[in-house]
Order: C-alpha cells, then structure tokens, then sequence
C-alpha cells in the first residue's frame, strides 16, 4: 500500500532565452533573489555558449551543479579540479572557502548546458573546495516498466547515488516511454522543482499539464510526514530532470559570484578574493 503524500504541482513557467553575444544565449529556470520559495536552490541557468564567452571567475559559498544537454564542456579550477564532460554528464563543484574556475566548450562547439546554484548552509560555507565528476555511463540507474530514472545525486527509491552534498539535494534524470508513469519519492520537507528536457505530460496530484521548455515547481507541505512523491505520466516520449533538496532556513546575502549569510561576509569574499587568498 502507497501511503506516501502525493505532490502537487504549484506554479509553472516557460524558460526564455536571451541573446547576450554572439557566442552566448541564456535564460534562468529558477530566477535569483527569490530565495525562500526555492531554497535551498539559488538560481539555475540554462546556457548555449561557445569559448571564449566565459573568462576565469571566482565563486565562494556555494556548490555548482552542471548538466550538460549538448556538446561537450571543458571544467579546470584553480584547486586541481578538471574534466571533460560531454551529452548527459554532470559536475558537482564545492566552491566553499573560494576558488576560480574555468567552463568552456572547445573550440568551433556550441555547449547547451544547465548550470544550478546550490546554498551551502553557515556550517559548510568555508568548507575545502572539492570537484566531482558525474559522467552518465557511470550514474546507478533504477528501472521500471516504461521508465528509465538515472540518478545523478540523492536517491530515486531504493537506489542512491555516490555524490557527496553538504545539502541533501536529489537530482534524477526521468525518461518516460509514451502512456507510462514514473513516480520520484523526495522527503515532504523538500523543495522540489522539474525541467521538462523533450515531451509533454501529465504532473502531480493536480494533474497539471507540461511541455519541452517549461519548469514544474512542487508545492510545499506544511508538516514534515515522512516521505512524499511526485507521478509524472507522459504524454508522450518524455524526458525530464527532477531536483528536490532539503531548505536551510538561513539568512542569504549575495552579490556577484558569492553566496553568504551576512553583508560583511560579503564584503570580506571581495577583500580575499583582491588580495589572492583564493
């Protein structure tokens, strides 16, 4: 018997790209500023971009999460970090106490990436920096009659992923052959939001209709019962990546590439970062 609470779909929206260069194409699936409705996420982006459009650049407080849905991507940190990354690999990088990095497709390579902004909670801001490769030929993959879950971090019912997270956070890539349903399990205190890849279905309690391009936010429940799940029917071939991850319930202060709780940390990130102590 299923007595798992059942999530509904909150609120969605389509994903709009803007061209910024000529070698550089973005839109936010999860805007910045709005930091308790998608806590303990920050923003995600989704990127079309070549090199060059993207110098060396710090980061200090948070972890980057970045999939790659086409082309190939090129990752090299000032810490030892680095890999290759091609179609459906990922990277989770541990900025903590700081670092710089550099992410850029080879030349005459147009990269179509997501890249999404995890919070590190005050505890594990300053945290040592760390690099994880996520390659797809190695992801745990659970698998059900019409449904594929590949599970990049977190879990997806009984079978987990290996990625080390200083927040719980799952992310599971979800393909969904033509009338068939996937179910994806994420503790009710979670925040849980989906990018639909290719497709259209059916999501959540409500029932609610998506399509290619547009993101699902899951609603919130009010009292923690344990374990809740979304369904998600597709309509037809569907393909989708699902988030959830534990709030922080922390104060945040952000300016440029750095993520803390206060102003003077803030201010103390750019005073390290002047004086090279990244």
């Amino acid at each position: 018997m299923n007595n798992k609470v059942q999530r509904s779909i909150e609120q969605t929206w389509a994903v709009q790209l803007h061209k910024k260069s000529e070698i550089h194409t973005e839109g936010f699936l999860l805007p910045p500023g709005d930091w308790e409705k998608f806590d303990p996420f920050l923003l995600m982006g989704e990127v079309k971009f070549q090199s060059k459009a993207f110098g060396h650049h710090p980061h200090r407080g948070i972890e980057t999460v970045s999939y790659v849905i086409d082309g190939t991507l090129y990752h090299e940190d000032n810490k030892g970090g680095r890999g290759i990354l091609n179609k459906g690999d990922a990277q989770w990088m541990t900025a903590g106490s700081g670092l710089t990095h550099l992410e850029a497709p080879p030349e005459g390579v147009i990269a179509h990436t997501l890249q999404l902004w995890v919070n590190l909670p005050r505890v594990h801001k300053m945290a040592t920096p760390r690099y994880q490769d996520i390659l797809s030929k190695e992801v745990p993959v659970r698998k059900e009659e019409g449904v594929t879950y590949r599970v990049y971090s977190g879990n997806s019912g009984d079978i987990f992923s290996p990625t080390k997270n200083y927040v719980p956070v799952s992310m599971v890539e979800i393909a969904i052959a033509a009338g068939f349903t996937a179910s994806q399990d994420l503790p009710s205190d979670f925040n849980g939001f989906i990018y639909i890849l290719e497709g259209s279905g059916i999501f959540g309690n409500n029932k609610a209709e998506g399509k290619k391009g547009e993101v699902m936010l899951l609603n919130r429940l009010k009292e923690y019962t344990g374990t809740s799940e979304v369904s998600i029917k597709a309509s037809d071939k569907l393909r989708v990546l699902f988030f959830a991850g534990k709030p922080l319930n922390e104060p945040v202060a952000a300016r440029g590439p750095f993520v803390m709780n206060t102003q003077e940390e803030i201010d103390l990130a750019y005073s390290d970062y002047k004086a090279g102590k990244f």
